[in-house]
């Protein structure tokens, strides 16, 4: 039976919800999330809410589309002040996933021209170029997740931040993925939120050195870059792009920018990536449809494949806001001041929606879009993540790069079940599978294997 949302009778009325300590709710929310949300689901129905260690205030969290689509229909709603507190020392006070209200939308204009319409076939055959280099070098098993993330992060290196200089991206190699992993610790935004209401030292300060460094190669990356201008990728077109008053993004922006869309885009498009090939190596019988349609060129079931991966096993649990007015959706009030967001698992597995919603089934988005407010591994709203496009389009060329050079099978009997890595939903042993080459072969006949 469907999943029912259960109204409150009035606005003082708290929202249902475990009753158990917030140390021990988020505990249960760091090593099984997905079971405790079902949990929580059939007890207390589409809405309740959780509290979080360190956290002044539960997270209302919403399973049914039309009370997502309430929430994010109001573009005044702001930021859940987690997100502020664990980013804004790394990703920089001007990121646009930390501005609100005018601010935002102003650079959410200005950016969003380079994730769109003819710059994305610029970048498709640099995406094709990358992924290709890699897979050569692959060996006979490996950890997908791992193999991903290299493939993004050079993505990110070339297409975003279009670094030429050879010394240059070295030291960024080397440098970037020691703060990407060094923030992948799930409870670090929980340890940061507690530090600071203790009044203790904030554990994000320990990256202040490698922080700097890494700013002092991107500020000189863009002042070269700014006096000599063109190029294809991103920040070539954020040098260029003029805000309505024709005024430009300064240095110190453009790099809070380019660390936003390497922490945003990187790890989670990897992951969604090593997601969807633990799902088709999983399901053979979609492999083989898959293969067949792009040795054909055709890419209508590879697009339904990724709908249904994205659907099946979002990156991203919540993507929340704080109330700014009174929240009204089928029978749910809240008040202004509340911290509410969608349970994006719950909302896309209901079976009211999604008949079996637990299988992996493409063919549910054949010929149609994925629904707004049922749908939503990118979020939704004026704050719907600015390269949305730019990701399904990686992960596009990539799959068929992938498809096109190795025969992939499972290197464990069972699928992936989800551990966290910082704030996304991962691939707990990353994915392993045994990788057949078939180099020297036509694509086609390696497609048809």
């Amino acid at each position: 039976m469907a999943p029912t949302m259960r109204p409150l009778r009035a606005m003082t009325d708290p929202v249902p919800g475990p009753r158990s300590p917030a140390a021990v709710q988020t505990l249960r929310w760091l090593t099984a999330p997905i079971p405790f949300m079902e949990e929580c689901r059939r007890r207390f129905g589409d809405i309740f809410s959780l509290r979080f260690l360190g956290f002044e205030r539960p997270m209302v969290l919403l399973g049914d589309p039309e009370a997502i689509r309430e929430l994010y229909a109001n573009p005044e709603h702001g930021l859940p002040p987690g997100r502020t507190a664990a980013l804004r020392p790394i990703m920089g006070e001007r990121s646009i996933l930390l501005l609100e209200g005018a601010e935002h939308l102003e650079r959410r204009r200005l950016m969003l021209p380079a994730f769109h319409g003819e710059r994305m076939r610029a970048y498709e055959d640099a995406i094709a170029r990358i992924a290709h280099a890699r897979i050569d070098g692959w060996p006979a098993e490996l950890e997908l997740h791992g193999a991903m993330r290299a493939i993004t992060f050079e993505v990110i290196l070339e297409v975003v931040f279009g670094v030429t200089d050879q010394a240059r991206a070295a030291r960024l190699r080397e440098l970037l993925p020691r703060l990407l992993d060094g923030t992948a610790s799930p409870v670090l935004s929980f340890r940061v939120m507690a530090a600071r209401r203790l009044g203790r030292r904030d554990p994000l300060e320990a990256f202040a050195p490698l922080s700097a460094e890494i700013d002092e190669i991107l500020l000189e990356e863009i002042r070269l870059r700014r006096a000599s201008p063109g190029g294809e990728d991103v920040l070539s077109m954020l040098l260029a792009a003029r805000f309505a008053d024709g005024g430009a993004l300064s240095d110190r922006e453009l790099r809070d920018q380019l660390v936003t869309l390497l922490l945003a885009g990187h790890e989670t498009t990897a992951t969604a990536l090593a997601w969807t090939f633990d799902l088709l190596t999983h399901a053979p019988a979609a492999m083989r449809r898959l293969r067949a349609e792009l040795a054909e060129g055709a890419d209508e079931w590879l697009r339904a494949v990724i709908c249904e991966s994205l659907r099946l096993r979002p990156v991203l649990p919540l993507a929340g806001r704080r109330l700014r007015s009174e929240l009204r959706a089928g029978g749910l009030t809240l008040p202004a001041g509340s911290d509410v967001s969608p349970a994006i698992w719950l909302v896309h597995t209901r079976p009211d929606l999604y008949p079996q919603p637990y299988e992996f089934r493409p063919e549910r988005f054949l010929g149609r879009a994925p629904s707004t407010y049922a749908w939503v591994p990118f979020g939704g709203g004026v704050r719907r993540c600015l390269g949305a496009a730019f990701a399904e389009l990686e992960m596009r060329v990539v799959l068929a790069a992938v498809l096109s050079r190795v025969r992939l099978e499972p290197a464990r009997a069972r699928p992936e079940t989800v551990a966290r890595r910082n704030i996304t939903f991962a691939p707990r042993h990353g994915t392993r599978v045994r990788a057949l080459h078939v180099e020297g072969r036509p694509q086609a006949a390696a497609l048809e294997l």
